[in-house]
């Protein structure tokens, strides 16, 4: 796990601060979203932002560590979200009955996150077996999925699924904290778009827990 790429300014970091805001994270989502949209308004002002300026940090800081492993740890770690996310409206479509959280954002269903999941899974694989390709190959297998792939393939397998469940949930926690504000969108700057953080809210928590993935496996 050692090795320069662990490092900011020079600085040693810590893997172990990966997998802290990991379970950070984890432990943030699975409250709030037990909790609902009315819980969150009655939090602390100095709180809400106080999360919201973490996981800007975090994120940014993971978005920069990973672009210093190579663009292709980037791009997987980049490509996990947003397979995910085109693989669930078009699953839910498909196949949604049972909505995965109609309070927060009713066009989710739980067949929409078994098909981000299976997409994400799907795309590991593929990945992992053009790595092998003579041409491209080499860029690939320095890549988020064969690095990932080192520890072990049943922890990659456990870390793709959190990583999907992140994603997910990151959506959710964004829909959750605009209908507690009672707006549709979180800014103007991309109209159409829902605002910035509709880009990036499954970014957030997602990019930090690659960072910690890689260092559990030791990549």
């Amino acid at each position: 796990m050692g090795g320069a790429w662990w490092r900011w300014g020079g600085q040693p970091l810590p893997a172990a601060l990966w997998w802290l805001a990991t379970a950070g994270w984890v432990g943030l989502l699975t409250l709030v979203l037990r909790q609902g949209v009315a819980a969150w308004g009655v939090w602390p002002r100095g709180a809400r932002l106080l999360v919201g300026v973490l996981a800007l940090a975090a994120a940014w800081w993971a978005l920069v560590t990973l672009h210093r492993l190579g663009v292709a740890v980037l791009l997987g770690a980049l490509l996990l979200v947003w397979v995910a996310d085109i693989a669930a409206y078009f699953g839910g479509r498909a196949w949604g009955r049972r909505k995965l959280a109609p309070n927060i954002s009713p066009g989710k269903t739980w067949a929409g996150a078994a098909s981000g999941a299976a997409a994400v899974l799907a795309l590991a694989g593929l990945w992992t077996w053009a790595a092998q390709w003579p041409v491209v190959g080499p860029w690939l297998a320095e890549g988020f999925y064969p690095r990932l792939g080192q520890g072990g393939t049943a922890a990659a397998l456990v870390w793709l699924v959190l990583l999907t469940a992140l994603s997910i949930a990151g959506d959710l926690f964004e829909s959750l904290v605009k209908r507690s504000a009672g707006v549709k969108d979180s800014s103007g700057l991309l109209p159409g778009h829902g605002g910035v953080l509709d880009r990036i809210d499954a970014l957030l928590p997602v990019l930090p827990a690659a960072m910690a993935a890689l260092a559990w496996q030791g990549a």
